[in-house]
């Protein structure tokens, strides 16, 4: 009897301990309240009454890591703060002291398209690629608020079901483990007695930039950038704010360490001005000289001069933006001028589920006459396109290259932690005979025209909390009339001039 009592006891344990884990990411968007007082346990299940009221207190005590008590990371200046800031329940159920920050973050999603239109993807007529990618993350910070912190990111980054000959995979779905960032850093919060704050990084990091539509940390792509170097800082508080860096960037590989070349150089100045919320202000210079790639005409030297102007969406009011960029140099022995241009407008509904509508224009250069002495492709640099094209991972078929698209978005919230988005794009070509974006397809006579045809996009978001969030979507890509006319040397896969659904289902998990 004593052994069976001794089991029933373990087994308690065990159960509540699956089950205390569970209510610990999905208890509450709000704080929680205390729980009403509960009848007295079996004399057998008294050892999970103490393991949940100790589950409960993790839950308090992992609070101090967001809202007025946060403790920054290294790298709480460089990037969204969205990106870093989740209740630490890992660190605070190992009752680490608050100048050791730990914490771990798990993605999954499977998505899947039909019809590959890429040069390389010979899947045949009516072929799927389905694939399951896995991104984790582990964080271990040291310093906490204090003025000196030291943080080590490591990222492992995987791809399923993408065994078949055709399927996609490259460096960005598959980067198994590796050094995302590696990095120290300085905080002088009064300097001089003035109130302005300084922030020095060194060592490996990720970087977000404005729209991050030329520098970005990668949120949907399964792989992130990172850049070796030094950023430096220094504004008043959300008022202002100037940025520079000089650094190496990192070229994944897709199973060895990552590594930079030192033929290889990424620096640049940002300043952000928020003195009138009408009239909230970038400007930005970027300079690339890219020299370790093989192929001697696709190396790079570029200097981008940018612009960026907005208004936040509000309700009851109209919203905007605009942002032009121009760049110059060479690529290879061929002179380089290219420039990309983004407007849109909107406006937010004072209605139940604050709907807002926007507009939206993007335009970014194509080359006119491939092989000649000037080459006008507009070069994104390290951005993302997933908040204005689309989602990328496996599909992701539109660049911020060669391309012409006006479209429009409906976004509403209809309760607290939820986004629903349905978008529609219509897609050209900015010049016919350049590449569309990195499909590898080109028809350099340019009869197969400019339509590529439109897009239509239902998403939907629900962050439960900070440490658990989901994501579903949906796109139909109703192909144009280039892909019928594209000549057979293109290389367009049988099938790949019909309609393309994609679909992806993610979730994210962050202790």
């Amino acid at each position: 009897m004593r052994k069976a009592h001794t089991n029933t006891v373990a087994n308690a344990r065990g159960s509540a301990a699956i089950l205390g884990m569970a209510m610990l990411l999905a208890t509450s968007i709000t704080p929680a309240e205390e729980p009403s007082p509960a009848p007295p346990p079996p004399a057998e299940a008294e050892p999970s009454s103490g393991f949940l009221d100790g589950l409960a207190d993790v839950k308090k005590r992992a609070g101090a890591q967001t809202d007025v008590k946060w403790i920054e990371p290294a790298d709480a200046a460089l990037v969204l703060r969205r990106e870093v800031e989740w209740k630490r329940y890992l660190r605070t159920a190992l009752r680490l002291p608050d100048w050791i920050d730990l914490g771990l973050e798990n993605r999954t999603r499977f998505e899947s398209y039909d019809h590959p239109w890429r040069s390389s993807q010979a899947i045949g007529n009516g072929g799927s690629d389905p694939q399951i990618t896995l991104r984790s993350r582990l964080r271990i910070g040291l310093g906490g608020n204090g003025p000196v912190r030291f943080l080590f990111e490591g990222q492992d980054a995987r791809a399923y079901l993408n065994g078949d000959p055709g399927d996609f995979r490259n460096n960005t779905t598959v980067n198994e483990f590796d050094i995302l960032q590696l990095l120290g850093s300085l905080t002088v919060n009064d300097v001089l007695g003035t109130g302005l704050r300084s922030d020095f990084h060194f060592g490996r990091m990720t970087m977000d930039f404005g729209r991050r539509r030329l520098i970005a940390r990668n949120d949907f792509r399964n792989t992130t950038n990172s850049f070796d170097g030094l950023h430096w800082q220094i504004g008043q508080d959300k008022v202002w704010r100037i940025r520079t860096f000089l650094t190496e960037p990192v070229v994944r590989d897709d199973v060895q360490l990552d590594r930079q070349y030192n033929t290889s150089l990424f620096w640049g100045t940002y300043l952000e001005s928020r003195h009138f919320p009408w009239f909230q202000m970038d400007a930005y210079y970027l300079g690339l000289n890219d020299q370790h790639v093989a192929n001697a005409a696709n190396r790079r030297t570029y200097s981008t001069f940018g612009g960026h102007l907005y208004k936040d969406p509000r309700p009851g009011e109209i919203d905007y933006e605009v942002e032009s960029a121009w760049q110059t140099g060479t690529r290879g022995a061929t002179d380089h001028f290219a420039h990309f241009q983004h407007v849109d407008f909107g406006y937010t509904f004072q209605l139940p589920w604050s709907p807002r509508l926007v507009a939206h224009y993007d335009y970014a250069s194509g080359d006119r006459r491939p092989g000649d002495t000037q080459d006008e492709g507009f070069d994104s640099l390290f951005g993302v396109r997933r908040g204005d094209y689309g989602p990328t991972g496996t599909f992701g078929p539109f660049f911020r290259t060669n391309i012409n698209s006006p479209g429009w978005r409906v976004i509403v919230t209809p309760a607290e932690g939820w986004t629903v988005q349905l978008k529609h794009r219509v897609w050209y070509l900015a010049q016919s005979r350049d590449f569309f974006g990195s499909s590898g397809l080109q028809d350099t006579t340019g009869r197969a025209g400019t339509s590529l045809g439109h897009d239509v996009e239902f998403r939907v978001q629900w962050a439960l909390n900070t440490n658990l969030d989901f994501d579903a979507g949906y796109v139909h890509w109703f192909k144009g009339s280039y892909f019928d006319r594209l000549p057979v040397s293109a290389g367009l896969p049988a099938g790949g001039n019909m309609d393309t659904d994609y679909f992806y289902v993610q979730m994210r998990v962050r202790i």
